[in-house]
């Protein structure tokens, strides 16, 4: 059984950058497909990013993409969310999740099997 713990998440200000993490224990992430996801209060939560299990081929949401990079280190067990140029509005709880599937670089929540309970990030206006 895979658990995942996220951790890094803090109170920032706007422009700043920030670098989450996630890892795994329990097993192996070799052949997942690693996933981060946001969510604010009264909404959905939302695709970020993934990255595949060898390679480093990646997918994002528009709303990151050249901002945020994702990347792995398979040998620690652990996935990696790059935040740069901060805005307010990337305030959130941001989640990492593991597809073992890993057919393609998903943003389908359902296809993720694991989920982690969470870091908070706080981008100040």
């Amino acid at each position: 059984q895979v658990q995942l713990v996220e951790s890094g998440g803090k109170l920032v200000q706007t422009g700043d950058s920030l670098r989450l993490s996630c890892t795994a224990t329990g097993a192996s992430l070799r052949g997942y497909c690693m996933g981060w996801f946001r969510q604010t209060p009264g909404k959905e939560r939302e695709f970020v990013g993934v990255i595949s299990w060898i390679g480093g081929g990646t997918h994002y949401a528009d709303s990151v993409r050249g901002r945020f990079a994702i990347s792995r280190d398979n040998t620690e067990n652990t996935a990696y969310l790059q935040m740069t140029s901060l805005k307010h509005e990337d305030t959130a709880v941001y989640y990492c999740a593991a597809d073992w599937k890993c057919m393609e670089l998903t943003s389908v929540m359902f296809e993720y099997d694991y989920w982690g309970q969470g870091t908070e990030v706080t981008v100040s206006a």
